[in-house]
């Protein structure tokens, strides 16, 4: 059983007091309301807020514009234009329609925004100040000291949990949904269970959003922005629930709440406590995560920006090109001189096949070449450089073993060819090919371009062959087209002899390979 400490802090606080006296506002003259039966909220760091009744609003108000908020102890709020003549004020006035047990009173009730009124008229009523003290303690200490020195969000997860058990918190469970900037992956949601070992971490596809397990969740309903979510799980009958409400009161939760967790860019992830404990999860509890949720949020936009600069990079530049910028080569000349098997790959027959398809399907059939091109190099240990229109740029690093390195190249073109072969004729109404040129040599492998505009490649006479290999490979009827210093023993090949390539001062000895010819040669060693 957890056990939940009780440290000597100043909680987060809310009080409602009747005003008995009659309130009265104005804009310029204009009476806004006015109410023997108002009522003030003294809140944690905030002025005191008077409510008034909404009968006593002496203006016309608009029909719930589309903003809301939400309050863990108050609930999710609504708000209203206030008509005057000529002047409309947005979003000026604020309900809690189906307020939490713990603001009850203000049900029925409207806020006005301090900007909506020029003066106030308290009769013989006093407005005494917020007593706020400080909110110390270990979670506040950690945040401000120690959550710094944690790498990953899965730790501060972890840590973040138990901070909060120690502070008082009774939680059983903390989720936090932080949306991705990533081609395949639509967020992350890590969780933390008191009876569990470790922390769950989930990276779902974009199939989420049609899942009907989010669809009906509280995690889609904070997310887009129609507030928070808070429910006592001792209640008999839940109003507007969740089917994961029932799930976890199954296993003994009391209460549950989601609350937004804004990153500074807009988006709005999602952070949920589920408490256990017989009186669940209190006013000063919930006050408190509240205040934290921005600073938690920053250390989760700080994770998943790593995060996505890394999946960005990946996406467009490749696993090890991306590795060395986030590693700090961002400079114009950075780079090495690497020894490597240079692969150019190109789709044959491209402009003949984008005349007869339709731009749809055309993009498609590329975006299914290049996948296939792209998974056959990622697993033979190459990489992907970059897409140059129809064609793939792909380099397999020498490091300690060239040989290796050669045959992992070879290997690599051998499956292209019979992959795109075997889906040339799975598209009975179309016909294409490839055209495969290889070398290897020295290149340089880094930065080059302008000052503010910079790519991440090989530059070399390797790769400027291999280019020319290709072409040349279409004119003379062959598929893979490679250079002398790209053989390995037992080699299978057909005789070139020197060719005059476009751009390359000196003949080039080369050799042709039929697909079984070089699978035959990539065979490992």
């Amino acid at each position: 059983m957890n056990v939940y400490a009780s440290p000597q802090v100043d909680g987060y606080r809310i009080e409602l007091a009747e005003l008995s006296d009659r309130v009265t506002l104005w804009r310029d003259g204009v009476e806004l309301a006015s109410s023997t039966c108002a009522r003030v909220m003294y809140e944690t760091r905030l002025p005191p807020t008077i409510y008034f009744p909404r009968e006593d609003v002496k203006v016309p108000l608009s029909d719930p514009t589309e903003l809301q908020t939400f309050c863990p102890f108050k609930g999710t709020a609504t708000y209203n234009d206030i008509l005057l003549p000529g002047e409309t004020l947005p979003n000026s006035v604020w309900a809690y329609e189906d307020a939490l047990p713990e603001s009850r009173d203000i049900q029925g009730c409207v806020g006005f925004m301090p900007d909506a009124y020029s003066k106030v008229d308290l009769g013989s009523n006093i407005l005494r100040d917020s007593d706020d003290g400080n909110i110390s303690g270990p979670l506040i200490d950690w945040l401000m000291r120690g959550a710094s020195s944690l790498k990953t969000p899965e730790d501060f997860t972890r840590e973040l949990a138990e901070k909060m058990c120690e502070h008082g918190i009774a939680v059983s469970r903390l989720s936090i949904l932080v949306w991705s900037l990533h081609p395949l992956i639509a967020c992350k949601h890590y969780i933390w269970d008191k009876d569990e070992d470790e922390i769950s971490t989930y990276a779902p596809t974009y199939e989420i959003y049609d899942h009907p397990a989010y669809q009906n969740s509280p995690l889609r309903h904070v997310s887009n922005g129609a507030g928070g979510v808070r429910q006592r799980l001792t209640d008999t009958h839940l109003d507007n629930s969740f089917p994961i409400m029932e799930d976890l009161r199954s296993k003994g939760a009391t209460d549950y709440v989601a609350m937004p967790m804004p990153f500074s860019d807009g988006r709005t992830n999602v952070l949920t406590l589920t408490s256990d404990h017989p009186d669940g999860l209190t006013t000063a509890n919930l006050g408190l995560v509240f205040e934290c949720s921005t600073v938690i949020g920053r250390y989760y936009e700080v994770f998943m920006q790593r995060e996505n600069a890394q999946a960005l990079l990946e996406t467009y530049v490749g696993k090890r090109s991306g590795a060395r910028v986030l590693g700090g080569e961002i400079r114009r000349g950075d780079g090495d001189e690497i020894d490597a098997a240079i692969m150019f790959c190109d789709l044959r027959g491209s402009a003949r096949l984008e005349e007869q398809m339709e731009r749809g399907a055309y993009i498609a059939l590329l975006n299914t070449f290049f996948e296939t091109v792209s998974g056959v190099v990622h697993q033979q240990g190459g990489e992907v450089l970059k897409f140059i229109g129809d064609a793939v740029l792909a380099v397999f690093p020498a490091g300690d073993d060239a040989e290796l390195a050669r045959r992992n190249a070879l290997r690599s073109a051998a499956e292209i060819v019979d992959c795109v072969t075997r889906e040339s004729v799975a598209e009975t109404d179309l016909n294409y090919d490839c055209a495969i040129g290889l070398a290897y040599g020295r290149v340089t492998y880094g930065n080059v371009g302008s000052r503010e505009r910079l790519d991440f490649t090989v530059i070399g006479q390797a790769a400027n062959v291999a280019a020319r290999l290709g072409d040349h490979g279409k004119t003379i009827g062959h598929r893979i087209v490679v250079t002398e210093d790209m053989l390995v023993p037992d080699s299978d090949c057909q005789p070139l002899g020197p060719l005059q390539l476009h751009n390359v001062s000196q003949p080039v000895v080369s050799y042709a390979y039929a697909p079984e010819d070089a699978a035959a040669c990539c065979a490992p060693a």
